[in-house]
């Protein structure tokens, strides 16, 4: 264990869901953690997000599903990517196999009631302005002068992450070649008839919609006329001249409750760690918005951090555990940007791009291909490459039933957990890590499987003495 002084164990820029969902993850782990948040007020602007599969499973791992479940709508597992709509291919292997549309300050709200009862400090109206580091810890300065010593500093503010340029970790990738406009609005003209030009609009422009959004809003999104400085938000004047240019009309808008624009920048950061400082969520990578995969893709890096983080502070970390971090998380964002880039061609009006869209809502109708496009986006069919083994190893495992309920039910801790059927393992000088299930349930087909506090299955056996060496490799040394 790191012996320096410190105020924190770990210093978390940025309270939004990845920040909030780290902070909470690490307070399983009696991590002493600091949040701060620049924005002295969560956001007040009202944007629906969605919640994958994936991201529905850890939240249902750590006991807020229910929680999120009376704040969103229900919708099926369809129409994800490029928006091509085909219905759910069967046996999508997952208890949550829908989309949650949610919003976005909702879901940021709950996380961080979360985090702060697990017992997690949030500061508003902080913000990093400078940080040094050395073998010891990290010095962070605030704005206003005042510094604080934590042990790690951890970068979830952001695309224009203040941690990642302090750092000078490079962001190589694409800058927006296009940009839209998106906002919520009451409209002035008959529901019907804004159905109409919306049909008749979407055939020959993508992305544009307005959809009723309760209580007389529509969600307005509309290609802008170029590229500009995304530091401005746009107006509604704005929005009604590009309405006039694209659809013939302005709808009559007005009453906005919030206005934005987003470009279609695509960036990796080319390292998620250096040292004691680390990156995640969109500090860490930026893309399009199609398939709806930013914030899932921060929830869930978050987890993979949260344990292995812990882990060091605590003292008992492999010595390779905190790089993992980077090498299973660096590649899922890899593949989630060229899929964002496959989607944006997709959208494209050129006669190539639409045949092409075609042809793959063609091979769509195929269950295969459709799962797995499925699988992709919603992020249940990621391996982590734990060596070789069966197809099961580094895969998430399914919310089964077992004897004392639901799966994910047991994994509330944020521990790892042996489900053991031979009932003649143990988990011995591990068990302050790792919980112990003995004869679990019929559905595991396995003799005995270890879960690491992600869910994703590190080791898959009956030999304690390969079971004891994998404990090591993934949870240090044996206490006894």
């Amino acid at each position: 264990m790191d012996s320096s002084p410190s105020d924190f164990d770990v210093i978390i820029a940025g309270c939004g869901p990845t920040g909030a969902m780290l902070a909470a993850e690490l307070r399983l782990h009696d991590v002493r953690v600091l949040v701060l948040e620049k924005d002295t007020e969560p956001a007040s602007f009202v944007r629906i997000v969605g919640l994958h599969i994936r991201s529905l499973e850890i939240m249902a791992m750590r006991g807020l599903l229910d929680r999120l479940l009376e704040n969103g709508r229900q919708r099926p597992a369809r129409g994800f990517f490029a928006a091509i709509d085909k219905p759910v291919p069967p046996g999508l292997d997952s208890a949550h196999a829908y989309l949650l549309g949610i919003p976005q300050p909702v879901i940021v709200r709950l996380l961080e009631e979360h985090a702060v009862q697990l017992g997690a400090h949030v500061r508003r109206g902080d913000a990093v302005a400078g940080f040094q580091q050395d073998d010891d810890g990290v010095t962070v300065e605030l704005a206003d002068g005042h510094p604080l010593r934590a042990r790690y500093l951890v970068g979830c503010d952001g695309a224009r992450s203040t941690i990642r340029k302090l750092l000078g970790v490079g962001f190589p990738g694409e800058p927006s070649r296009t940009e839209t406009l998106m906002g919520e609005m009451e409209v002035g003209v008959p529901p019907a008839e804004v159905a109409a030009k919306v049909a008749e609009v979407g055939e020959t422009h993508r992305p544009f919609w307005l959809r009723p959004f309760g209580a007389g809003s529509y969600s307005v999104v509309v290609p802008a006329a170029g590229v500009s400085d995304r530091t401005a938000p746009p107006t509604l004047e704005e929005f009604r001249q590009r309405l006039r240019a694209v659809a013939g009309t302005d709808f009559g808008v007005h009453s906005p409750r919030w206005l934005s624009r987003f470009g279609d920048a695509t960036r990796l950061a080319e390292s998620y760690r250096v040292g004691r400082v680390l990156l995640a969520g969109d500090a860490a990578h930026i893309h399009p918005p199609t398939g709806g995969q930013g914030l899932n893709l921060g929830v869930q890096d978050a987890v993979n951090l949260g344990w292995k983080l812990a882990a060091q502070v605590r003292g008992w970390a492999p010595e390779t555990l905190l790089d993992t971090y980077h090498a299973e998380r660096h590649p899922v964002a890899e593949d989630v940007l060229d899929n964002t880039r496959a989607q944006m061609e997709l959208q494209s009006l050129e006669p190539g791009a639409r045949a092409v869209r075609r042809l793959l809502t063609e091979l769509m109708d195929f269950d295969e291909v459709n799962r797995h496009l499925i699988g992709k986006i919603t992020a249940i069919d990621i391996r982590y490459d734990f060596g070789d083994g069966p197809d099961l190893l580094g895969r998430r495992l399914p919310d089964l039933d077992v004897k004392q309920g639901r799966l994910y039910q047991l994994l509330g801790r944020g521990r790892g957990l042996l489900l053991d059927r031979t009932e003649r393992l143990t988990v011995g000088g591990w068990a302050d890590r790792v919980d112990h299930l003995a004869d679990p349930t019929a559905d595991l087909d396995v003799p005995g499987l270890l879960l690491r506090p992600d869910g994703h299955v590190a080791w898959i056996g009956d030999d304690q003495r390969d079971l004891d060496a994998h404990l090591a490799r993934w949870f240090g040394g044996s206490a006894a």
